[in-house]
């Protein structure tokens, strides 16, 4: 049962998103029927076919510091390489940044990782983030869980978890 709880957040989120990021008509009522039934379908039917193990934190299920670090890494990598946002990251310390982003994320799946950096309303305050800076390292941050492996219901979980920082993070359109 706690997996349709997450599955109707992971839908909730996910409507979030599109509808932020522009890609779904507002007042389309319709469209957002048919898209929530489909991701729904999708989602129920991978559940059926897939063992869903229980007990363990996302952190287990996605592999631990070791994929995180192979994610975080790669991401990092594709954002330095993705002429729309790497602007942003010029005077970064990507050391730091990769160290962040590794026990953030450690620690936001249930892992042993304690993070001590600032939180993301602070972090990100006067830097203009708009919807589609924030869309364009969710495209990055994908291709890397992607190029990980990582199953297609964590990531889902992975990026409901990031979905929820949006609010923190946008202060432009």
């Amino acid at each position: 049962m706690q997996y349709a709880h997450i599955l109707s957040n992971s839908l909730r989120t996910c409507k979030e998103w599109l509808s932020a990021m522009g890609q779904m008509p507002t007042k389309c009522v319709l469209w957002r029927t048919v898209a929530g039934f489909g991701l729904l379908t999708v989602f129920a039917g991978c559940m059926a076919t897939e063992q869903i193990p229980t007990g363990q934190s996302l952190y287990e299920r996605i592999g631990g510091k070791p994929v995180i670090s192979v994610v975080v890494e790669q991401c990092v990598a594709n954002v330095l390489a993705d002429t729309r946002i790497n602007s942003r990251f010029a005077t970064a310390d990507i050391r730091k940044l990769k160290g962040h982003l590794v026990d953030h994320l450690c620690m936001a799946t249930g892992g042993p990782c304690t993070y001590s950096g600032r939180d993301m309303k602070t972090t990100h305050a006067g830097m203009r983030v708009s919807t589609g800076d924030v869309g364009a390292f969710v495209e990055d941050l994908v291709k890397a869980m992607e190029m990980a492996k990582v199953p297609a219901q964590e990531k889902g979980e992975l990026l409901g978890f990031l979905g929820s920082m949006k609010k923190d993070i946008i202060e432009a359109p």
